[in-house]
């Protein structure tokens, strides 16, 4: 059987001999081209995964870290897999979230 579980890339690095956090460090600057993201410039805020949207969603409320409050909104065919979020939006206004999605 195949283990597809993810490592991260200090592991990886630490598994061939590489300083695992230079390793993870290059990665995220260099190799990922997380710069060039298009959601970067609002990602703490905001993000959004129009390609996942459905016909029937789910809209809840979660605290991630510190009491900051986030909305998710999925699509409710994804089963919670792949392809499930739709967005997740810093807050829970009303009004925040409609312009997101808007």
């Amino acid at each position: 059987m195949v283990d597809n579980t993810p490592i991260g890339c200090k592991t990886l690095g630490g598994l061939y001999g590489l300083d695992g956090k230079r390793f993870q460090e290059q990665y995220a600057s260099h190799s990922s081209d997380y710069k060039n993201w298009p959601q970067g410039s609002h990602a703490k805020d905001w993000l959004l995964f129009t390609e996942n949207m459905g016909e029937y969603l789910s809209i809840d409320e979660t605290s991630l870290s510190q009491g900051e409050l986030y909305t998710i909104l999925t699509n409710k065919a994804a089963k919670g897999r792949k392809g499930a979020l739709i967005a997740m939006i810093k807050g829970t206004e009303s009004e925040r979230i409609i312009e997101v999605l808007r």
